[in-house]
């Protein structure tokens, strides 16, 4: 049985240590203008700068370059791959054919993966791609397991699949609803999420216009566009069997508690069915997945190409239950540690500590806090700026970027 990579989003350098701490193999970023998350604001040195990091520990680097070019972005697609081919970047992950042509030219000992934007759903595909030079399919997510199965059987390619993360309505993200409605290009990295609005829909009868009759899903409008998120931990057994290369988890826009929460998730669940397959039991990783959603979980298509349980009627986009703390910035003392906080904490609160290697958080309740500044005993913090401390007794020895989860009250 070979084990899989797990690949992690990292929209910073910050969010890449979070991800390779709590297990990823390899980490995927964008550069600053010419991936699908444009907003992301990763420069070239932050870029570059990770790229050391992750290969001094051992680990990779993926870049994207996976937008949808035009002309006149060329001579900037040349200057960022020359950049990377020095930094000895580990891959690019790209859609175009014309992208993948110059990268041959320019950069021929780079990997070329062909990213999910290209919408790949055959061997036959897979195998014209490497006939032009790519080492690395990322196949389309409108897949079923019986479909990837047959393309990984008749392609001596790597094959890398997402298994986490927020679905796109359109194919694999070629959508341009974003463009139409908001003037920003999903296909040029600057999508606006439109489906994820909520709109208010109306009904007209032919035979009697201007009579709008309203359409109700609930009070916050209709969010008929809007998916759940995939989730494959289930599956995960039925993925590794199949010999799978590369398991995917999306989301570079997502925090630092949400990677730590999703990759150490999948980080487990991996290892344990490689050391023992015949004891898998989804439903405790499943446990920790579920406090860090903020919509629905779906497997969409692997299981059945007939399923339509995965429109998220609610449109939410936050967790009832749990939410960001804080992350451990230094240890000042013993059990005395400054943390970063994300969100309000008081006295009498339980933090979840999640720990690297472990399913299962720590838990303590906040006993003792300090202002940063005067250290006085204080009861509450409200995180009022980006960046803001506070000093906090912890019961657990801990090391830094550790990330805590505060469990709501009622």
């Amino acid at each position: 049985m070979i084990k899989p990579e797990l690949l992690a989003p990292a929209g910073s350098f910050e969010k890449a240590k979070t991800a390779f701490k709590y297990g990823a193999d390899t980490v995927y970023m964008g550069t600053s203008k010419l991936s699908l998350r444009s907003r992301v604001s990763v420069d070239d040195d932050e870029l570059i700068k990770t790229i050391k990091y992750a290969h001094n520990i051992n680990k990779k680097v993926y870049a994207a370059l996976n937008i949808y070019a035009r002309d006149n972005m060329y001579n900037e697609i040349e200057e960022q791959v020359t950049k990377l081919k020095e930094a000895n970047v580990d891959a690019l992950i790209i859609s175009d054919g014309g992208i993948v042509e110059l990268v041959k030219n320019i950069a021929p000992e780079i990997p070329i993966h062909i990213s999910t934007q290209a919408n790949v759903t055959s061997y036959h595909t897979s195998n014209f791609w490497k006939k032009n030079g790519a080492t690395r399919i990322i196949l389309a997510r409108e897949l079923c397991k019986d479909e990837i199965k047959k393309i990984k059987e008749n392609t001596d390619m790597e094959i890398e699949i997402f298994v986490h993360g927020a679905i796109c309505y359109s194919y694999s993200g070629r959508c341009h609803l974003s463009d139409f409605l908001a003037g920003r290009c999903g296909n040029l990295g600057d999508c606006a999420q439109s489906c994820r609005w909520a709109y208010n829909m109306y009904i007209e009868e032919k035979n009697n216009p201007g009579n709008l009759m309203p359409v109700h899903e609930d009070v916050n409008g209709t969010y008929i566009l809007s998916s759940k998120d995939l989730c494959l931990i289930k599956e995960l057994p039925e993925i590794i069997d199949m010999g799978i290369d590369s398991l995917k988890i999306e989301g570079r826009l997502k925090t630092e508690y949400y990677l730590a929460t999703v990759i150490s998730a999948y980080r487990n669940a991996i290892d344990d069915y490689i050391k023992n397959p015949s004891a898998y039991d989804y439903s405790k990783y499943l446990k920790e997945l579920e406090k860090t959603k903020t919509r629905g979980l779906t497997t969409f298509y692997f299981n059945d190409k007939n399923n339509r349980d995965f429109q998220e009627y609610e449109g939410k986009q936050y967790n009832p239950d749990y939410e960001f703390g804080g992350k451990v910035i230094c240890n000042n003392e013993k059990n005395i540690y400054t943390i970063e906080i994300r969100n309000r904490l008081q006295l009498g609160d339980t933090l979840e500590v999640l720990i690297p290697n472990k399913l299962e958080p720590e838990v303590f309740k906040i006993e003792k806090m300090w202002d940063i500044e005067t250290k006085k005993e204080i009861e509450f913090v409200n995180p009022g700026r980006e960046g803001q401390k506070v000093i906090l007794e912890i019961p657990y020895k801990l090391e830094e970027g550790i990330v805590l989860r505060r469990k709501k009250t009622k």
